[in-house]
This record gives C-alpha cells, sequence and structure tokens, in this order.
C-alpha cells in the first residue's frame, strides 16, 4: 500500500514540474530557447555580455587593414566617404582588356560593384572612342573599405578611384614594375602643366569620366582643372561636364573619381552635389591665389599640438562592426545549466 501511495505522489511531483518546465521554455524562461539566443546574440555569436569585445581600442585601421578579403554580405557602403566601410566589395581584375592595377600589394583593388563596373567602362571605351591606350588603376578601397593603413583619408566607402595620367604601356607590366614604377606628374609650374607631357587625350579621357551619370566629382589639381577648361574650348561641345571637376591639393599625378550614393545602400551618406557651374573663372582666381600666396610669417613658435587618438571601430556606423566581423569562426559561449 505505502508503495503504490509512492508512485503515486512520484507521478504527480513529475507531473507538476513537467508542466512548469513546458510553461517555462514558452514564455522564455531562464533555460528556454529564447533565453539561450538572447546569450549568444544574434547569428549565433557571442553578446557584449556574454564575451569582451576584441576590437575595443584597437585602432580601425589596423582592423580594416589586414583584412584580406571582401565581407560576404550583400554590396552596401556605410557612412561617408572618409568615415565608412563597404560589405560585399567586388575585386577589380589586376588585368584587364585596357587597364592594369597598381600597387598590387596594398590589396586595394576593391570597390562597390558600381565602382568597379564603371573602372572597366571607363577603360575600355576611352581606348575605342577617345585612342587611350588604358588605364594605370591606382587605389580603390581595401576588401572591406574602412580606414587605411597609410595615405587617404577618403576611399573608405568603395566609391572612390584613382587613375594615373601616365598612359598604360602597350605590354604587361611586372608585378615588381607595378610597385616600382612611378606615376608622371602632370605640372609646369604651381599654376600650370607641362605642355610636353600634357594633352587633348587627357582632356577627352577627364571629359568621357566625368559624362558618366554615376560619377559625382572628380578631383584635380587646380592647374589641370585650368588646363581642362582651355582644353575643352579646343574640343568643343558642351562644357558642363567642367562642373564636376572640382581643384583640389595634390591630384597631379591622377584623377580621382568618386561616384554617388548607390542605391542599395541606404546607410550610405551623400556628399554635398557639385553647382552646375564649370568653375573656370572665379574658382580658378581663388585657387591660384592660394598657390602663389608666399607663406605667413610666424610671430611664435608653434605649440605641439596632443595628437589625436586613433579612431576606432566605435566611431564608425554600426553596421561596420557587422562587415567587418563578417565570415569568421567565433564559437558561441556557452549557456549555463542550471542544477
Amino acid at each position: 500500500m505505502r508503495s503504490v501511495r509512492s508512485n503515486c505522489l512520484a507521478s504527480a511531483w513529475f507531473s507538476t514540474w513537467a508542466t512548469w518546465a513546458i510553461v517555462a521554455l514558452i514564455a522564455g524562461g531562464p533555460w528556454s530557447p529564447v533565453a539561450a539566443q538572447k546569450a549568444v546574440g544574434v547569428g549565433g555569436q557571442a553578446g557584449s555580455a556574454a564575451r569582451p569585445d576584441p576590437h575595443q581600442g584597437v585602432p580601425a585601421k589596423k582592423l580594416f587593414g589586414y583584412k584580406r578579403d571582401a565581407a560576404p554580405l550583400r554590396p552596401q557602403a556605410f557612412g561617408f566617404y572618409s568615415r565608412g566601410c563597404l560589405a560585399g566589395g567586388e575585386k577589380l581584375e589586376i588585368d584587364g582588356p585596357a587597364w592594369q592595377a597598381m600597387r598590387l600589394s596594398r590589396n586595394r583593388n576593391w570597390g562597390h560593384p558600381h565602382l568597379v563596373r564603371l573602372v572597366r567602362r571607363l577603360a575600355v571605351e576611352a581606348r575605342k572612342y577617345d585612342g587611350w591606350p588604358g588605364l594605370l588603376v591606382g587605389d580603390l578601397a581595401q576588401p572591406r573599405g574602412g580606414p587605411m593603413l597609410t595615405g587617404h583619408a577618403s576611399h573608405q566607402l568603395g566609391l572612390d578611384a584613382d587613375i594615373w595620367f601616365t598612359q598604360m604601356p602597350n605590354r604587361r607590366l611586372s608585378r615588381r614594375e607595378r610597385e616600382r614604377l612611378s606615376a608622371t606628374s602632370m605640372l609646369g609650374s604651381k599654376t600650370t602643366v607641362n605642355e610636353r607631357i600634357w594633352s587633348l587625350a587627357h582632356v577627352r579621357l577627364i571629359r568621357r569620366a566625368a559624362s558618366y551619370r554615376e560619377v559625382e566629382r572628380i578631383l584635380v589639381h587646380p592647374a589641370i582643372k585650368k588646363a581642362l577648361c582651355d582644353g575643352a574650348t579646343q574640343i568643343g561641345g558642351s562644357r558642363a561636364w567642367l562642373a564636376k571637376v572640382r581643384p583640389y591639393w595634390g591630384h597631379h599625378y591622377h584623377f580621382h573619381v568618386r561616384i554617388g550614393c548607390p542605391p542599395d545602400s541606404p546607410g550610405c551618406r551623400p556628399q554635398k552635389p557639385v553647382t552646375g557651374a564649370p568653375g573656370c573663372t572665379t574658382e580658378l582666381a581663388y585657387w591660384f591665389q592660394l598657390l602663389t600666396a608666399p607663406p605667413k610669417p610666424r610671430k611664435r613658435p608653434r605649440k605641439k599640438r596632443k595628437p589625436r587618438p586613433p579612431l576606432t571601430l566605435a566611431g564608425l556606423p554600426a553596421a561596420c562592426r557587422t562587415v567587418l566581423d563578417a565570415g569568421a569562426i567565433i564559437p558561441p559561449v556557452p549557456v549555463p545549466v542550471r542544477r
């Protein structure tokens, strides 16, 4: 009799425990799948509360500069041209029918698919219609965009490309040559181009690049902008494309092509549009005044400024963390079992 009563009590206890366990699973109790998902974060990775952040305090340029391949995600640009990153980047081939990529050791021949497609198109069409032998392509972006270890402040979204003014030779350059060959400056002085190497072929090449709808602006040295204004008169036709060509410091070894935020990138912050004016008069006069102005005398020694702390992942758009970690294998944190 006592044995039967014990069995009945045990059965009732187990039935009650099982009922409460099912309720806990449905309601998201401490041992439920919902609680486990919260513990490991989205996608099965450890949440911030369960695992220390391995990127904390590390300069963002190191995090992105050491990535060797693109983030396996849908193509998108996040942030601004000088503070952002790139998902789903595409690699420009180092050799094409009308281009060769330079400085291969930098691994910067990556970009948003729209940019890579535009560079290919410019190379082929400039050869076919403008007689340009082929492009020597400088930096685009790193595989996942982001700040670079050296050089550019921009080029972080995969929407910028540097094209050398030097024409591509009629042979394939070796990897060694691509590292050591120097681009040629187009300047003759601070305010003029070197007429021995500058030609109308350069004008036609930049006009073609500026004619593409995706291109928002092209950066060149002020002296080159002046030569383009003069050249546009010689080759005739509309001068509207000159509005996209903006004078800026440097940019006499290459011209900098920038495309706008692609439709697939709502997280991309656009730059202010250019005005419709060619910019061949007042704007150039302002730049020439800057170029020729004597240096201002210093009344007293300049104080040494405290260096800025390096930009970290926390200073980039939140999506850049996903871009950086995409494809990485991170073991999940085990969920503690309460006994």
